[in-house]
C-alpha cells in the first residue's frame, strides 16, 4: 500500500484555466486553493504551470486541475493548448486596477474562441482586501457578469476570503452540467444524437440559471 494516497481516487477530473492581465493575483488564488499558501512577493514566471486539488462535492470525488498562465499573458504567448480541455474557467482581474477590468471583455473573447462556448466561467474581482484602494465596484463587476452570463465573486488570496467558494462553484456547477447529462443518456436512448461526443464538452443550457451574482464577504 506504499505510495497509495485517497487523492488518486476520483470519480471526474475537471481541467480549470485562469486568465487575466499580469499581477492580478492569478497564481496566489491557485496556491491559496491548492496549497493554502500566500506568497507576497511572487514574480511572474514564464511558461504554463498547473496544480490540483481534490475535493468532494454532491458526493463524488472531484478532482481539479487548474492550469495557470505563469506570465505568458505579458507577451500574450498563450496558446490553443492551454485551454484544449478545459470545462470552467475563472477570469481575474485586480479590483485596484481599472484597466485590468477593462481588458477582462478581452479575455472573455479569447477564452471563447478556443473553448466549447457553454464552458462554465467565472469573473473574479480579485484583491478585495485592499478597500481603501478600489478602482472597480462590486456592482460594476456585478453588471459585467450579468451582461455576458458569468457567475460572480470578489476575492482575496491574501485574507483567503471566497477563494474556496469560488472554485467550488465552478466544479460544483460542472458536475450539476454533467450529471444531468449523464442522467438525460441513461433515461433516454435518442439523447446520444443530441449530446456532443467530445468528454470535454458540457452543455449549460441545462442550468436554467445562466449567470449568478455574488458580493464579497466582508471579514
Amino acid at each position: 500500500m506504499s505510495g497509495f494516497r485517497v487523492e488518486d481516487e476520483y470519480d471526474y477530473l475537471f481541467k480549470l484555466v485562469l486568465i487575466g492581465d499580469s499581477g492580478v493575483g492569478k497564481s496566489n488564488l491557485l496556491s491559496r486553493f491548492t496549497k493554502n499558501e500566500f506568497n507576497l512577493e511572487s514574480k511572474s514566471t514564464i511558461g504554463v504551470e498547473f496544480a490540483t486539488r481534490t475535493l468532494r462535492i454532491d458526493g463524488k470525488v472531484i478532482k481539479a486541475q487548474i492550469w495557470d498562465t505563469a506570465g505568458q499573458e505579458r507577451y500574450r504567448a498563450i496558446t490553443s493548448a492551454y485551454y484544449r480541455g478545459a470545462v470552467g474557467a475563472l477570469l481575474v482581474y485586480d479590483v485596484t486596477r481599472r484597466a485590468t477590468f477593462e481588458n477582462a471583455v478581452r479575455w472573455l473573447k479569447e477564452l471563447r474562441d478556443h473553448t466549447d462556448p457553454n464552458t462554465v466561467v467565472m469573473l473574479i474581482g480579485n484583491k478585495s482586501d485592499l478597500r481603501h484602494l478600489v478602482a472597480v465596484s462590486t456592482e460594476d463587476g456585478r453588471q459585467l457578469a450579468e451582461r455576458e452570463s458569468l457567475y460572480f465573486m470578489e476575492t482575496s488570496a491574501l485574507e483567503a476570503t471566497n477563494v474556496d467558494n469560488a472554485f467550488t462553484e465552478v466544479l460544483a456547477q460542472i458536475h450539476h452540467i454533467v450529471s444531468s447529462r449523464k442522467a438525460v443518456e441513461a433515461t433516454d436512448e435518442n439523447a446520444a444524437h443530441s449530446v456532443p461526443s467530445r468528454g470535454e464538452t458540457i452543455d449549460v443550457k441545462d442550468d436554467s440559471s445562466a449567470w449568478k451574482r455574488y458580493g464579497c464577504c466582508s471579514s
